[in-house]
This record gives C-alpha cells, sequence and structure tokens, in this order.
C-alpha cells in the first residue's frame, strides 16, 4: 500500500497499524477581552498615585497612598490576570485537554477517536471579537466547555476534522488487523 501524498501542508497519513505521533496543533486561552477593565482600574491607579503622592491632604501619608494603590492592583488587576492566565485548553492530534487551577492543577481529556457533538455560542461582544463558547459531549462524560475561546469558528472546524481523521484512521486500522477477507 503507498502513502497518500501530503497536500495543503496536513502531515501524511500513517501507515495502518503503525502509531502516529501525537501532535500538538493548538494551545488556548481565553479571549484577553475580559482583562479589559483591568487595564483601564492598572491605568487609573498609576495616574491617580502619581498625582497624589505628595499631594495627599494633613492626616494621609505617602505610605498610606502606596499600600492603597497596591491593594486596589492585587485585588482587581493581579488576581483577574491570574484567574485568566490559570485555565488553557490544547488541542492534539488525539484529544482535546483542559488545564486549570494555578497551585492545584487539574486535568481534563477528551479524545478525538470517540467522537462528541461540538456546539457552538456566540453571542453578540463574542461576534464582534471573533470569539465563541464551543461545548464538547461525548453523551458519557460531562460536557467540556470552552469558553471565551478566540478565533472559534476555526477551532469548530479544526475540531470537526480532527474527529473524522481519527474515526476514519481507527476505522483502518481496525479493519487491517481483523481476521482476513470475508467471502460472501
Amino acid at each position: 500500500m503507498t502513502q497518500p501524498t501530503s497536500y495543503g501542508g496536513r502531515p501524511r497519513t500513517p501507515a495502518p497499524g503503525a502509531a502516529a505521533p501525537e501532535r500538538r496543533i493548538a494551545r488556548l486561552r481565553g479571549h484577553a477581552r475580559g482583562l479589559f477593565w483591568s487595564a483601564l482600574v492598572l491605568i487609573g491607579v498609576s495616574g491617580a498615585t502619581a498625582y497624589f503622592y505628595d499631594n495627599l491632604p494633613a492626616p494621609f501619608e505617602n505610605w498610606m497612598l502606596l499600600t492603597a494603590a497596591g491593594a486596589v492592583v492585587l485585588l482587581l488587576v493581579v488576581l483577574p490576570y491570574v484567574a485568566w492566565l490559570s485555565r488553557s485548553w490544547t488541542i492534539t492530534t488525539r484529544r482535546v485537554i483542559e488545564r486549570s487551577g494555578f497551585f492545584g492543577s487539574s486535568t481534563r481529556e477528551i479524545s478525538h477517536v470517540r467522537g462528541y457533538a461540538i456546539q457552538m455560542r456566540r453571542g453578540i461582544l463574542q461576534r464582534l471579537w471573533g470569539a465563541g463558547t464551543l461545548t464538547l459531549s461525548n453523551g458519557v462524560e460531562p460536557p467540556l466547555r470552552l469558553t471565551n475561546v478566540p478565533h472559534a469558528v476555526l477551532v469548530h472546524e479544526t475540531l470537526v476534522d480532527q474527529v473524522e481523521v481519527n474515526q476514519i484512521l481507527a476505522h483502518r486500522d481496525s479493519q487491517s488487523q481483523g481476521s482476513g477477507a470475508v467471502d460472501y
């Protein structure tokens, strides 16, 4: 059996029965537009701190201003950024992996070869930014929700393509490992 040629940058199909290497297709985080308000707070706190430093009324001191500014930045800038940074999704040629948590990390996976339904929801602002929420459910495990994914349509097409390719390869491998030809 000959190997099919590669079209459009697609990797070559592995020989029947040969293990295909797992390759990373994409690594995603939620759309960064959720950090817009945090950026505005950081700019506002920086400007207010610079303006009021050495210009405070009599009972207040500069250390109080710096402490308050540090607390606001910690609560409204650093914590939302860490929360955004602590969740990621990785799409490989075999599965979708969700990693969440900063200190106590948890991982969930869903395999392409088992197949799953993909539902895409996009609100008005998500359409404006090209983002969307993808829900992957295989009917057995709880659905895997990829919230606020950038380039949601492209990610949806990639997932559909990977499910199709993995199911074709699994079917081909199961046929090649069968007991032989059956005459009718």
